[in-house]
C-alpha cells in the first residue's frame, strides 16, 4: 500500500466511475479486482464527498486540507489527518491512487 503523507498528489483510479445520483454520491469500480465484490457500491458522506470532489491529480493532500480548512471550522491538522485516513482507505480499496 502507499504511504499518504501531507505532501502526496492523489488521483482517482482510471478503474472507477462516479456519479451524484439523488443527492449521494456514488463510487462504482469497472474493473475486476476492486473491492471486495466486482459489483461493490461506495458512497462518501458530506466530508468525504468534499475532499473527493477535491482530487484532481494535481493538487496535495496539504493543498486539499489548507482548502478545506479555509471552508470548514476546523483545524489545518485535523483536517490533513482527515484526509490522509479517508485517502489511505480508498488506496486500500483500489479507487485512489498516489501520483506524486
Amino acid at each position: 500500500m502507499d504511504l499518504v503523507t501531507p505532501e502526496s498528489i492523489l488521483a482517482r483510479s482510471d478503474d472507477i466511475v462516479s456519479r451524484e445520483i439523488e443527492g449521494e454520491l456514488i463510487i462504482v469500480p469497472i474493473a475486476s479486482g476492486i473491492g471486495d465484490m466486482e459489483d461493490e457500491l461506495y458512497t462518501l458522506n458530506e466530508t468525504g464527498r468534499s475532499i473527493w470532489e477535491r482530487i484532481d491529480g494535481k493538487c496535495s493532500v496539504q493543498m486539499i486540507a489548507s482548502d478545506l480548512a479555509r471552508e470548514y471550522t476546523a483545524s489545518f491538522d485535523m483536517i490533513t489527518k482527515d484526509v490522509i485516513g479517508l485517502a489511505g482507505e480508498l488506496i486500500k480499496r483500489k479507487i485512489l491512487v498516489v501520483t506524486g
